[in-house]
Order: structure tokens, then C-alpha cells, then sequence
């Protein structure tokens, strides 16, 4: 196994850096446990995990004020989990039962909570990234404080959607973190192979829209970043890109076998970079945890996530009559003669 690389000194308090290393292994070992479901049959269609991308919706959500809004794409259970969306409801709506979030009827791609200001997983490529700056129209609008945070991957940066909204976000000044994930593979192509400009956070500068690049795999590098960019929205200077390089250990989603990249290219990161083992070192090294705390951290962690796949697995199916619910009328239309 190759050497650790030593860590820096922390800039947060042993407090703050055990809640961060707390909600990492909350998604962790819930998206190990949601793959292990989906190998089960429990879970149906797609089911993108998170696992290796931990540390950038930790460290945002460490920015983030209450009241703050996000919208993501389809790999979106980490940043339920990050905002404190419950795991009970997050593995019942995975599995299609009644006490998901939405009801059993979305599945992994599509869950919301208006308590934790979370607007969904979006199943198609880029399209929260208006939706996102939505949003943000409507805090400025009400002239509250508030800002979003626009998730969205490598992939989906060459959509065409995103430019309209960055020249929209940047004319009416939005309080919009543009948060691109990239995590180097989009669906399985090489950002290296797919995209001219691998920079993509400069792409903003078309539109005089400010932003960097951020060591996704750093938990307190991407929380620093995040305040930056809040720090920017709110003070009224419009709409802010954050680049969070990272990288996802398993495929695209369940069904990918991922080809496109060697194993020892995933096992290098995980030996070298893995976002949870460098704040683990961290509290060690620091004497602000010890061994077995960390244990005991783990077991209480395994606890909440079994016990959300039972309660998954316990809760009954939706009734037939949830199809006339969450719809738009109450009635269908009459025929006219």
C-alpha cells in the first residue's frame, strides 16, 4: 500500500471535525448499504452512488446557513444525508415504499423536502441548473438573504442550459453557487476526452462571473471555498462557480462496470486521497479522537443505516390510490360535447 501523505493542521475545532467525519461515514456506509439493496433486487432502476465524493457536500453544507436552498442531479442520497434529510425516508423512497420521501412514487432520482429547503435529484442532464437560479430569483425577489447552491457534474457542464443560466444568474446578479462535482468520468468518457476546456470553472468568465478550482477530496479545502462563494452571494455580487475536482469509486451508477478506467487508477485515489481516511488522520494524529472513538463513531453510524434498510424494508408499498395524489387537479376533465 502506498504511504499516506502526511495532513495539514486544521482550521475548525475537533467538535467541527468529528461532525464532518460523522456525516462522511453517514454517506458512506448508507450508499454501501443502498448498493447492497440494489444487488438484492430492493432497489429498482438507477441508483448512482455517492461513495468517494463525500467531503464536497459536507464541506458546503458546512457553509451553508439555514434557510440556504440546493438542487442536484440524479447522485443526489449524499446531499440528502448532508442537508438532514432523514435516513429512514431517504431508503424507503429508494426501495418504492410508502414512507419515502415522496411516497414511494420518485425513487432515487426524485425527492424533495421543503423542511430542509432540498429541491430534488433531476434525472435529466443539467436541467437544475435553471431551476437553481430559479430559486435564487425568488430569495432576491423576497430580498431575504438566502442562497442556492446549483450541484451539477463534468458532464453536464457542456449543456447548452448552463450558459443561458450563467448569463441569466450574472445580469440579474442571483445569489447562485454554481457547484460543478467533477468527478472526472461524466458518465464514462474522460473529461480529458470530452471537453476542450477542462477548466470548467472559467468558462464563467465569458459572463464576468467569478469562481476556482477546489480539491474536492479535502473536506475543510472545500468548506473554506464555500464560504468564499456564500460570502460573495450575499454581499449582492451575483452568482459565484466553484469546481470541486473529486472522484466517484464505483460507476456511473449500479449497472456500469466502469471499463473506461484501470482498478489500480480507483485504488491509488482510495489508498492516496480518500476524503474520510484524511480527516480520520487528522483527528488521530491530533489526539482529538482516538481509535476507538472512531469505532464507536462507526458502529453508531452501521446502527442508523440498518435501520434504515429495515424500515425500508418493513414499510408497504404505496396504495394504488397514491396515484391520485400529488397531482394537478383534482378531478379529470369532462368531455365536452
Amino acid at each position: 500500500m502506498a504511504a499516506r501523505k502526511s495532513v495539514k493542521k486544521p482550521n475548525v475545532s475537533a467538535d467541527e471535525l468529528l461532525e464532518y467525519y460523522r456525516e462522511m461515514l453517514l454517506i458512506r456506509r448508507f450508499e454501501e448499504k443502498a448498493g447492497q439493496l440494489y444487488g438484492m433486487g430492493l432497489i429498482g432502476g438507477f441508483c448512482h452512488l455517492y461513495i468517494g465524493q463525500e467531503a464536497v457536500v459536507v464541506g458546503l453544507e458546512a457553509a451553508a446557513e439555514e434557510g440556504d436552498k440546493r438542487v442536484t442531479s440524479y447522485r443526489d442520497h449524499g446531499h440528502m444525508l448532508a442537508c438532514g434529510m432523514d435516513p429512514n425516508g431517504v431508503m424507503a423512497e429508494l426501495t418504492g415504499r410508502e414512507g419515502g420521501y415522496s411516497k414511494g412514487k420518485g425513487g432515487s432520482m426524485h425527492m424533495f423536502s421543503k423542511e430542509k429547503h432540498f429541491y430534488g435529484g433531476h434525472g435529466i442532464v443539467g436541467a437544475q441548473v435553471p431551476l437553481g437560479a430559479g430559486l435564487a430569483f425568488s430569495d432576491k425577489y423576497k430580498g431575504n438573504d438566502r442562497v442556492t447552491f446549483a450541484y451539477f457534474g463534468d458532464g453536464a457542464a457542456n449543456q447548452g442550459q448552463v450558459y443561458e443560466t450563467y448569463n441569466m444568474a450574472q445580469l440579474w446578479d442571483l445569489p447562485v453557487v454554481f457547484v460543478i462535482e467533477n468527478n472526472q468520468y461524466a458518465m464514462g468518457t474522460s473529461v480529458q476526452r470530452s471537453t476542450k476546456s477542462p477548466a470548467l470553472w472559467k468558462r464563467g468568465e465569458a459572463y464576468g462571473i467569478k469562481g476556482e478550482e477546489v480539491d474536492g477530496m479535502d473536506v475543510l479545502a472545500v468548506k473554506e471555498a464555500g464560504e468564499r462563494a456564500v460570502a460573495h452571494c450575499r454581499a449582492g455580487k451575483g452568482p459565484y462557480i466553484l469546481e470541486v475536482k473529486t472522484y466517484r469509486y464505483r460507476g456511473h451508477s449500479m449497472s456500469d462496470p466502469a471499463k473506461y478506467r484501470t482498478r489500480e487508477e480507483v485504488q491509488k485515489m482510495r489508498e492516496e486521497r480518500d476524503p474520510i481516511e484524511q480527516v480520520r488522520d487528522m483527528l488521530l494524529t491530533g489526539k482529538h479522537a482516538t481509535e476507538d472513538d472512531l469505532k464507536a463513531i462507526d458502529k453508531e453510524i452501521k446502527d442508523i443505516v440498518n435501520k434504515s434498510a429495515d424500515f425500508s424494508k418493513e414499510s408497504p408499498e404505496p396504495a394504488l390510490d397514491e396515484l391520485w395524489t400529488d397531482i394537478y387537479a383534482d378531478e379529470l376533465p369532462q368531455e365536452t360535447a
